[in-house]
């Protein structure tokens, strides 16, 4: 499918997307409506991680940092994100992919609380692609909480010795693989606290295509070229 080598896939994609304001701008319409049109985008690449059998996609789509914004942008991106699940539901469980929220879900109104509980029960038993969610998130934040838990379980207990792994598993991703893959859109060259723990060895693509206008090719030609990397984890290419 899409002439890739399935055997040189990333297990775990991450995406940040960005530049659906800088879209809107340069067509003169509100910043809304980049938005809108970034959801085509996400519909298309969540629909061809699910065909190429890549388990887990992870979209930054809320920063911890974004609540700062024009609160009518909030409200509306709000709005749309709810939208989003309700017209999303039928597809995952179609698909088989499971939902997933990683952030500080307590940030949000009640009812999309809601909905994100509703949406991830619906879908907890599929098992095709893991679809998590970045709302609300810090990278710091999530390393912070990691921290917290882990003293609170070494008093009850319940750890003995503290090691990478235990660590990992109090992260939002808990037994999550990290990416191996982290796809950011609009050009920007940061990580924007995304994931922080988790990036030790992804590898990284940047395009100057903006989120709404990234679709399927553009999906292929970072999958392709992440196929063509040489990934050494810290060790010497061998002769």
């Amino acid at each position: 499918m899409h002439s890739l080598d399935h055997e040189k896939l990333p297990t775990h994609v991450a995406i940040i997307m960005d530049g659906n304001g800088r879209w809107a701008k340069l067509r003169n319409l509100p910043r809304i409506e980049g938005h809108i049109v970034g959801v085509e985008s996400v519909r298309e690449v969540v629909i061809m991680t699910r065909e190429l059998r890549i388990p887990y996609l992870t979209l930054y789509a809320f920063s911890k940092e974004n609540w700062v914004r024009p609160k009518d942008e909030v409200r509306k991106l709000l709005e749309l994100l709810g939208l989003y699940l309700d017209k999303e539901l039928p597809l995952m469980l179609e698909k088989g992919v499971r939902f997933n929220v990683i952030g500080e879900r307590r940030d949000f109104p009640e009812a999309l609380q809601a909905k994100f509980a509703e949406v991830m029960g619906r879908t907890a038993k599929n098992k095709d692609l893991v679809l998590n969610l970045a709302l609300s998130y810090s990278g710091r934040k999530e390393i912070l909480n990691a921290v917290v838990t882990l003293i609170e379980d070494v008093k009850k207990g319940l750890i003995k010795k503290i090691d990478e792994r235990v660590f990992k598993k109090h992260l939002y991703t808990g037994a999550m693989p990290d990416p191996d893959l982290l796809i950011r859109t609009s050009g920007e060259m940061r990580l924007s606290n995304f994931l922080l723990w988790q990036m030790a060895y992804t590898e990284i693509y940047v395009t100057d295509t903006f989120w709404p206008d990234f679709r399927g090719d553009q999906y292929v030609a970072a999958l392709r070229e992440f196929g063509q990397r040489e990934r050494r984890f810290g060790r010497v290419k061998e002769d």
